[in-house]
């Protein structure tokens, strides 16, 4: 039994930092630095519209998604080879392996990169081949989530999943991302109808800038089993009620959503609410090359900034990161087990 009373609350920090935990909304793209992106940029001779590095950091002042979404796609066109994008996800999973990150759920764009000419195997075979290789350096498990740009049309998204399929073997599921505004997920019922008669995975951004409305029709018409983001859930008490009921988990990214003026500031985030409302919320980094951190500084800043947030609810975004994962149930256990041996040594040791 774990007395999380016995944790006092400065040591909190260096407990999220070492616990094991997963991360569930990462996008590989956005995991970019700039360092990388200038080092990629020399390798294909693109010329890029910032002087240096110390420049293209300061031009990450987002005003919203789309002015963030404007900087992420012309990134993106360093990304080339099959070479590229083992780099790109090498680095992040570095990261989260430092991050204590034992188990990581990555979302890629591949219309981001096919529309450019990059072949979509070139893409999925990089990814796939990082996520190995981390597993071999690092025993981090990592598994990818092809995403659909909801900015593009379905018939794009359909025709993105069947180039895709030859390359199955290395994705678990599919998610709806970019510009959520004036796309609602209805858009797209026939291509996810078509991946969970595949046997994929469904997940969808919801509720971050749109309504609560579209968080509903992601369950509806699209069928998902997580709900990326989803933090203006609050404003309908009834689909709180129901997503606490069934247990639907919500990918949470609380400085991504500061940085895109979704809140003011940590302190207003919602995290709390959602937690005590028994939401499924989990901890995410987003974008954190974009948004000025991975798993660890979203967790740390935010616990920092919410003086109700203590242990008892470390503990419980990082066994909820587990328990929404696509992981098998053995694996599962084993995270946990591992986590309840963390913070029952921190409530000894005290």
């Amino acid at each position: 039994m774990i007395d999380f009373d016995r944790i006092p609350r400065e040591r909190l920090p260096a407990l999220l930092r070492t616990m094991p935990k997963a991360e569930l909304h990462i996008h590989v793209e956005g995991s970019l630095e700039p360092e990388l992106m200038f080092r990629l940029a020399a390798r294909h001779g693109v010329a890029l519209p910032y002087a240096n590095v110390e420049a293209l950091r300061a031009a990450y002042d987002f005003a919203d998604l789309q002015s963030f979404l404007d900087i992420y796609y012309a990134g993106a066109a360093v990304l080339r080879t099959e070479a590229d994008f083992f780099d790109l996800a090498l680095a992040y999973l570095e990261r989260a392996a430092a991050d204590n990150v034992v188990h990581a759920e990555i979302f890629f764009d591949p219309q981001t990169h096919t529309e450019r000419g990059v072949p979509i195997d070139a893409v999925i075979l990089g990814l796939a081949h990082a996520c190995r290789r981390a597993h071999a350096e690092w025993g981090l498990s990592a598994t990818l989530i092809l995403c659909f740009l909801r900015h593009l049309s379905e018939d794009d998204a359909l025709a993105t999943l069947q180039a895709a399929l030859p390359w199955r073997e290395h994705f678990i599921g599919v998610g709806l991302d970019s510009s959520e505004r004036g796309h609602p997920p209805e858009k797209f019922a026939r291509v996810f109808e078509r991946a969970r008669a595949l046997g994929l995975h469904v997940v969808a951004h919801a509720g971050e800038e749109g309504p609560p409305a579209y968080i509903e029709s992601a369950l509806d018409v699209l069928e998902i089993e997580r709900i990326d983001h989803g933090v203006r859930t609050l404003e309908s008490p009834a689909l709180t009620a129901r997503l606490a009921r069934k247990r639907v988990p919500l990918t949470v990214c609380p400085l991504s959503n500061v940085k895109l003026r979704v809140f003011p500031t940590l302190a207003e985030h919602n995290l709390p609410a959602l937690l005590a409302a028994g939401l499924v919320a989990t901890i995410n980094s987003d974008d954190p090359a974009y948004f000025g951190g991975y798993l660890n500084d979203n967790f740390v800043q935010t616990f920092a900034a919410l003086p109700g947030l203590g242990a008892r609810e470390g503990y419980m975004l990082a066994r909820n990161s587990f328990e929404a994962s696509f992981a098998s149930a053995a694996d599962k256990a084993r995270w946990i087990a591992a986590l309840d041996a963390h913070f029952e040594h921190a409530s000894r040791e005290t």
